[in-house]
C-alpha cells in the first residue's frame, strides 16, 4: 500500500467566515472532497473537519483544522505525531495576499511570509520542509492593513474567477499527491488563464 497523504486546507471554522478569501484554503479542500466524493467527519481529538480518499492507490486524507487560523499547527502537528507522517507526505494550502487573485504557487518548503497559520505549523512540527500551496487573494489598492479585506467574502465578479483557480489548484494536487512537487511546481504554477485554457 501507497503512504499515505495529507492536504490540509487552512481557514477559519464557522459560517460567518466561510468562502471568506482567508478561507481559500477550506475553499480547495472542499473542491478536493466533491471531486473525489469524499464525505467529511468531524474528528474532534484532532480538532478538525476530515475527509479520507484513496487516488491511484494512495490513501490520502483531508483536513480542515477547527482551532482557528492561528492554531492551526495544533491540528497538523498532532495528525503528523498520529499517523506518523514523513513531511513530504504533507501539503498546506493556504490564502496568500502577497500573490495576486488568480495566482497560485506551489513550493516544497519556504518561509511562513507572516501568514499566522503556517506560521503555527511550522512551530508544531518544527519545520518548514513541508509543501505549501498559496493561492493568491491579493490586497485591495495595495494596503498593508488588510485585515478586513481578507476576512471578507469573494466578491460576485470574483467568483467565476475563483472557480478556475480552485479547478487548477485542484489538478496541482493531483500532481502533487501522482508525480510529484516538481512536476507539481513547474506545470500549474503561476497566473490562471481566466479564458480556462488549461497550461501544458
Amino acid at each position: 500500500m501507497e503512504p499515505l497523504h495529507l492536504i490540509v486546507g487552512l481557514g477559519n471554522p464557522g459560517a460567518e467566515y466561510a468562502n471568506t478569501r482567508h478561507n481559500a484554503g477550506f475553499c480547495l479542500v472542499e473542491k478536493l472532497a466533491a471531486n473525489w466524493k469524499a464525505g467529511w467527519t468531524n474528528e474532534r481529538k484532532f480538532r478538525a473537519r476530515m475527509a479520507k480518499a484513496e487516488r491511484n492507490g494512495r490513501k490520502v486524507l483531508l483536513c480542515e483544522p477547527q482551532t482557528f487560523m492561528n492554531l492551526s499547527g495544533e491540528t497538523v502537528g498532532a495528525l503528523k505525531d498520529f499517523y506518523q507522517l514523513p513531511l513530504k507526505q504533507v501539503l498546506v494550502a493556504v490564502d496568500d495576499a502577497d500573490l495576486p487573485f488568480g495566482e497560485i504557487r506551489l513550493r516544497s518548503s519556504g518561509s511562513s511570509g507572516g501568514h499566522h497559520g503556517l506560521e503555527s505549523i511550522e512551530q508544531h512540527l518544527a519545520s518548514r520542509e513541508f509543501a505549501r500551496l498559496r493561492i493568491g487573494i491579493g490586497r485591495k489598492d495595495g494596503a498593508r492593513q488588510i485585515a478586513n479585506y481578507v476576512l471578507g467574502k469573494f466578491d460576485t465578479g470574483e467568483n467565476a474567477l475563483l472557480e478556475k483557480v480552485l479547478e487548477r489548484a485542484s489538478e496541482q494536487v493531483e500532481t502533487w499527491l501522482e508525480a510529484g512537487v516538481e512536476k507539481a511546481m513547474n506545470q500549474f504554477n503561476g497566473v490562471v488563464d481566466s479564458t480556462n485554457e488549461k497550461k501544458k
